[in-house]
């Protein structure tokens, strides 16, 4: 049982050896030389492909919040890789992500990066795997010499924001009432499918009068 009122404490415990248990971070700088050591032995195994890693698809994020944002996906669609005409398993062996549960919803979003494959396929240098036997679609002795190892991200993805210009707001605007037009539209939503059914059973209803 717990002990009550302002009692004397019984038995405690107040002389452990804290300071064996006190969580330290002193190996912090040595764990920043180790990571920089990894990411140069990596950078020098995988020569001279680049750091960065595959080719990423350009991807819109979700919800009205973020949907303006176009930012790198996982993966490229299978659908997008046929439309580029690359196999989707030689994609992965030249450098291109793949998304197989990805799909492209827009036709914009396809075009967009179908053209950014064919870009980057254009630069792609490929070094055969027998330099005395190179196969179709290898690159040749004065590309393969020509080639260097790309530091950053393969063709980042940047956010272009078209600034409106100040201008003076027009008669139609001042008038424009934002919040009764988002109620009135929300209403014909919701009541869309009743005033549907109503218009159908009075038609229903004047045909029998008629006859």
């Amino acid at each position: 049982m717990a002990p009550s009122r302002n009692g004397m404490i019984l038995s405690p415990h107040f002389h452990k050896d804290w300071q064996r248990r006190v969580r330290t971070w002193f190996n912090q700088p040595a764990r920043k030389q180790r990571r920089r050591k990894a990411r140069l032995a990596k950078a020098r195994r995988i020569a001279p492909r680049p750091i960065a890693g595959p080719l990423r698809p350009a991807v819109k994020c979700p919800t009205i919040r973020y949907h303006n944002k176009v930012r790198a996906g996982r993966g490229f669609s299978l659908e997008e890789l046929k439309a580029a005409g690359i196999n989707k398993k030689v994609a992965r062996t030249i450098g291109i992500a793949v998304d197989h549960r990805r799909r492209n919803r827009s036709t914009e979003s396809l075009q967009l990066n179908v053209q950014r494959l064919k870009e980057y396929r254009s630069k792609l240098i490929v070094f055969p795997r027998k330099a005395s036997a190179p196969k179709k679609g290898d690159s040749t002795a004065e590309e393969c010499k020509m080639a260097t190892q790309l530091a950053g991200t393969i063709m980042p993805i940047k956010n272009v924001y078209k600034k409106e210009k100040a201008r003076v707001i027009t008669e139609d605007e001042k008038k424009f009432k934002a919040f009764a037009s988002l109620r009135m539209a929300r209403a014909n939503a919701r009541l869309f499918g009743i005033r549907a059914k109503r218009a159908k059973e009075a038609a229903e209803q004047d045909v029998e009068k008629k006859k």
